[in-house]
């Protein structure tokens, strides 16, 4: 398989782990990887504000994708839903795609509406499939329980991901934690938000969020916690250290992409 692939604005600045996880995974299962020309953001933080701009933004990475092939590899889930979305829109409204392209002459380029976009934990499911994956761990897991998180955006809005996975009951993440022998556990508030989309708002709030995650995936006894959003690993991982600290708690949680 060939596909190009987005790394976005978080993951080449605080998340390496992710990206050189995903393509040391992607060699060995002959996925191959083709960078665009220049990583750009996917629109996601001006959404709210002004979404003509973000739309610009996700077709500019769309329009890159089309010169590489048909399909786009994301390793981060806002960044999935962000383009997801603006492909599914492109492709079903002649008139947006036509006003969208209007804006992307002013850079050169043109948007087809073609590329599909897909996560890297769902190209390692629909493409690869379980049993290849299976067949292909070294180490087996058995023994450690892990909690997944799979992110807000990962599923959302649910007609642009062509019936994947459950919104209300996601299990993609888990079927892929349990091809490595490790158990993924049930906890309370499994579907919360890392609390990462209100950071830069209201910190407080934010890491009082991410807190209460913590707080019962510990409770639950897990080995550590599995994500697919480098920003989620920000509030996990990052963030748990200075909530030990304020809090006066102990967590020792390590927090891995699942690629790691």
């Amino acid at each position: 398989m060939r596909a190009a692939f987005f790394l976005g604005c978080t993951i080449p600045v605080r998340a390496q782990n992710f990206e050189l996880s995903t393509r040391s995974v992607c060699s060995a299962l002959g996925i191959e990887l083709v960078d665009l020309p220049a990583t750009g953001c996917c629109g996601y933080p001006v959404r709210s504000i002004d979404l003509r701009q973000a739309r610009l933004a996700a077709a500019t990475a769309l329009a890159e994708a089309e010169a590489i092939g048909e399909e786009l590899i994301t390793i981060c889930t806002a960044c999935t839903g962000v383009l997801t979305e603006t492909a599914h829109e492109l492709a079903e409204d002649a008139d947006l795609l036509a006003e969208v392209n209007e804006g992307l002459r002013a850079i050169g380029k043109e948007c087809r509406g073609t590329v599909r976009v897909r996560h890297l934990a769902r190209v390692l499911l629909e493409e690869i499939g379980e049993d290849a994956i299976r067949e292909r761990v070294k180490v087996d897991l058995s023994g450690l329980r892990f909690a997944s998180h799979c992110g807000c955006h990962y599923l959302k809005p649910s007609e642009a991901y062509e019936g994947f996975d459950s919104v209300e009951n996601p299990k993609s993440l888990d079927r892929l934690i349990e091809l490595t022998g490790a158990e993924s556990i049930a906890y309370r508030g499994k579907r919360d938000c890392c609390g990462g989309a209100c950071l830069a708002v209201d910190e407080d709030l934010a890491l009082s969020i991410t807190k209460d995650k913590l707080d019962s995936v510990k409770a639950r006894g897990a080995d550590g916690m599995i994500l697919i959003c480098p920003f989620c690993s920000i509030m996990y991982d990052s963030s748990q250290r200075r909530i030990e600290t304020e809090h006066e708690v102990d967590y020792s949680l390590p927090v891995l992409y699942y690629p790691q």
